[in-house]
């Protein structure tokens, strides 16, 4: 059986609106180009239309609008001449079957389809190599010639953008630019964008994106350099070519907390690869490891850290050495990369990059896919000892949908269907998991594949990715589960393929987790440099590594980078 896998990154929002006069939005409006045919402002639309502010706006929607001009403008269309065939989406076939059966890589699809989203059908036409569907397609062959044509990027601001796959080959989305004295944060155009999705993305007005970037007013296309906002002082390199990184690992715990000390061992063997995949490219780099000793050794450890002469701290692992590290460095402004802790303390400081994304983020976007689907089903939270994710997530559900009715649950036989008060028969819930337990996880499954069985319109999400989904994806299609992933590798991806073998080849063993996240964060940080030292200049790039996808945003004005990326599972029936 094909696996019916959708992975999107980033967040989705759709839009919706009324009447007077007006006009029923087609496929590929935005709140930009409606404005632009009418000869009105967005804010006008706006005025006119409150709702579109809420993030809904959907084909076939009813819009009021004023007189105005009747024109539209739309980005010529690019050719490749790359020779390419089609199939016939069957039954059962998914994204992520389709990337299995012909050998093509998630990026590789989505540029053959620019179209390609979660409400692909049976009977769709899915481009491919042409030499691919002959060598793997069997009979679903429609042989053609025609150079692919790739979709024009919308002229405005909206937020029903395409919803990108994030695969492992998508390294790298944004840039940073110069312009005299003045340096600032910078984003090139994907196929894909709008205004209104780079806004969102980076936390910035329309106003404040325009006043930056004066040709926006003749369109927004593929590969333009926008300005984002201005940078932060910048952290002036210290060691010549050379970029002196120092990796802070907790080696030196006692016998009785040898966990750690194993942690440190395997982050630092997926570190090592990465570092000499780096220096092998032709970077010049000075690696200083430091035992960074337990709790009450660490500060100690400092001395072995020359302030003066580093240019990037990787490590440590635990929070109350992160605020002693910060406080070390902090007239030097060297990054600090925080592999592991994130918290509200930590939010303070400027020059610290946090990997690890928090439960809230989850939280957030496990609310905004509930709210899509509710119409008055109760919700059941099945939550874990400390039930902190699921009392957040309930104070979110009732507070953003309308007459939510929520239960948390600490075991998942408490998760019961509705009963219909007018016809006596059976309901279906949304079911909620918010722990990442493998045995509450497996639970989870259990139940909903069985309510699922006995009424349609069971829906299940869950903060968090357990291993029963993927040894159960068929049944809890029927459940249409959304699970968000983070830290699990596409084996699929080209490059993937080619760092999993290196690490095979040095150490004789696929890697641990904590070796993955050691070669992700070391991969990451030293790809965003260059030989000044920049790396805050290039941490707007959102770059995928071997599992992880790295997608910083500030926490605030003048405080930490937090990692806010992590990928979208949607099983589908």
């Amino acid at each position: 059986m094909i696996k019916r896998f959708f992975v999107l990154s980033g967040l989705c929002m759709f839009l919706g609106l009324s009447a007077q006069k007006t006009h029923t939005v087609i496929k590929g409006d935005t709140p930009y180009n409606i404005s632009k045919k009418y000869g009105i402002s967005v804010d006008e639309l706006f005025k006119l239309n409150p709702k579109v502010k809420e993030g809904k706006l959907a084909i076939g929607d009813v819009v009021n609008v004023k007189g105005g001009s009747n024109s539209t403008t739309k980005t010529p269309v690019t050719t490749t001449s790359a020779q390419t065939g089609k199939i016939i989406l069957q039954p059962k076939q998914t994204i992520y079957g389709i990337t299995k059966q012909y050998r093509i890589s998630e990026t590789d699809l989505r540029k053959l389809n620019p179209d390609l989203d979660s409400h692909t059908k049976i009977g769709d036409e899915i481009t491919l190599p042409l030499e691919s569907i002959k060598k793997y397609g069997g009979n679903q062959t429609v042989a053609t010639t025609k150079p692919v044509e790739t979709a024009p990027v919308e002229t405005a601001s909206a937020s029903n953008t395409k919803t990108k796959i994030d695969s492992g080959n998508e390294r790298s989305s944004a840039s940073n630019s110069h312009s005299g004295q003045d340096e600032y944060a910078t984003y090139t155009v994907e196929s894909g964008d709008t205004v209104f999705s780079i806004v969102n993305k980076f936390g910035v007005s329309i106003d404040e994106l325009i006043a930056l970037n004066p040709d926006l007013a003749k369109g927004l296309k593929a590969g333009m350099v926008l300005k984002i906002r201005k940078l932060d002082a910048a952290y002036i390199k210290k060691n010549g070519d050379a970029l002196s990184v120092v990796l802070m690992l907790p080696f030196g715990y006692n016998t009785g907390q040898t966990q750690y000390r194993a942690m440190a061992t395997d982050f630092l063997t997926g570190a090592k690869l990465a570092i000499e995949r780096n220096a092998a490219g032709g970077q010049k780099l000075d690696i200083k490891i430091v035992d960074s000793g337990n709790e009450d050794s660490f500060k100690s450890s400092l001395s072995q850290i020359n302030p003066n002469n580093t240019d990037l701290i990787i490590g440590p692992f635990f929070k109350s050495n992160v605020i002693d590290l910060l406080d070390f460095t902090k007239t030097q402004k060297i990054p600090v990369v925080a592999p592991f802790a994130n918290s509200p303390e930590l939010y303070n400081y400027s020059n610290l990059i946090i990997v690890e994304t928090n439960d809230q983020t989850y939280a957030d976007k496990i609310a905004e896919e509930v709210k899509s689907v509710y119409s008055d089903q109760k919700i059941y939270i099945l939550a874990d000892s400390k039930k902190d994710n699921a009392n957040y997530l309930k104070s979110s559900l009732e507070k953003n949908v309308k007459n939510a009715q929520v239960s948390i649950v600490s075991s998942a036989s408490d998760i019961q269907l509705d009963q219909n008060m007018m016809t006596g028969q059976s309901a279906p819930v949304i079911a909620i998991l918010a722990s990442d337990n493998d045995t509450v996880g497996e639970a989870f499954s259990s139940k909903v594949i069985a309510l699922s069985k006995e009424v349609q319109g069971v829906k299940a999400f869950s903060m968090y990715a357990v291993p029963s989904f993927e040894k159960k994806v068929d049944e809890l299609s029927q459940a249409s589960l959304v699970y968000l992933m983070d830290r699990k590798i596409n084996t699929d991806g080209n490059f993937e393929k080619e760092i999993l073998a290196a690490y095979k080849a040095k150490y004789c063993k696929v890697p641990g987790k904590y070796a993955v996240i050691g070669f992700d964060v070391v991969n990451d940080m030293l790809t965003r440099e260059n030989k000044k030292g920049e790396i805050f200049k290039q941490i707007n790039k959102v770059q995928t590594q071997l599992a992880t996808k790295f997608e910083f945003v500030k926490s605030k004005s003048n405080g930490a980078y937090v990692n806010t990326g992590f990928r979208v599972i949607r099983l589908v029936p």
